[in-house]
């Protein structure tokens, strides 16, 4: 098990006095809090933290706030609070809260996770099977849509050192799929991505950098519409394994927001209708795995 188990701090007086003092608090309810910091003594914040039953069942969760608190009102009874964050190793810590009491675990200091091992240097490939390029959109204002490409191809140079790798992905904008067959006809003409004078969409990158943890950065070119310009992943590393047929993978996720009139996409013809058919910025979801080229 990641982490460790503390033992209970009880502290009366909640919604009594202090910095509690306004706090109101059911007869038969407590507060259970901490703060969280980095091994500097920094606030976390949003950090995750969700608290637990002596079941198991979960109570309540959320993120830590600027300061890196937790204040959570529960009613009295045995607790497990559970703190995870980017980076760092997870802490489970336990607390018993009285009605109208205070629980607290104090400070709790997170410390640094080992980062996961990256890929070995060399020429690997997006293994399409097993990654996904998806989008999300507004659509007439109201509902979203939510959409993938499916064809797809890309490679990766992994360099001796991780920040000076390359990458180049290629998307068939044609196989825009949003799982209504009339709606993707209209996407793939002229009025939206116009495939037939623009048949791919590019992304390359030659900017790897290391936002700490397993988080990276990944800024190049994206090629839309005819039109480049320069996008930033953020990217989450999750990590090698390996495939069923004992193949060594490493796989990512990784997001971006566009906005469609960078890349001319503003659909005049539908505006000048009163029709917001699409909003202004457009969500990126990639799960991606690759794989060493064969």
């Amino acid at each position: 098990m990641f982490g460790r188990w503390l033992g209970s701090r009880r502290q009366a007086g909640a919604g009594r006095g202090g910095a509690l003092a306004g706090l109101q608090v059911p007869r038969s309810a407590g507060v259970l809090g901490c703060r969280v910091l980095d091994p500097v003594g920094e606030p976390v914040r949003q950090a995750e933290f969700v608290i637990t039953d002596g079941v198991g069942r979960k109570v309540v969760g959320g993120e830590t706030d600027p300061f890196g608190s937790v204040l959570a009102t529960v009613p009295e009874g045995d607790y497990r609070l559970a703190v995870t964050a980017e980076g760092y190793t997870p802490f489970y810590g336990a607390a018993t809260v009285v009605a109208g009491g205070h629980a607290t675990l104090g400070d709790v200091v997170l410390q640094p996770a080992a980062p996961p091992q990256l890929p070995e240097p060399g020429d690997w490939e997006v293994e399409p099977n097993h990654s996904q390029i998806g989008f999300t959109a507004r659509h007439i204002g109201m509902a979203r849509i939510h959409g993938r490409f499916n064809t797809f191809a890309g490679a990766v140079r992994i360099a001796d050192r991780m920040e000076d790798s390359a990458m180049h992905v290629i998307i068939d904008a044609a196989s825009i799929d949003t799982n209504v067959g009339m709606r993707d006809d209209h996407l793939r003409s002229g009025d939206f991505l116009d495939v037939a004078r623009f048949p791919t969409l590019e992304f390359y990158s030659e900017r790897f950098v290391h936002r700490g943890g397993s988080r990276w950065a990944v800024t190049g070119a994206l090629t839309l519409h005819g039109v480049s310009r320069t996008v930033t992943l953020d990217t989450q590393y999750l990590g090698l394994g390996n495939g069923l047929q004992g193949e060594r993978r490493a796989a990512c996720r990784a997001t971006t927001e566009l906005h469609r009139e960078d890349f001319t996409l503003t659909w005049q013809t539908m505006l000048a209708k009163g029709i917001a058919v699409v909003g202004p910025s457009i969500a990126i979801d990639l799960d991606i795995q690759i794989v060493p080229k064969g």
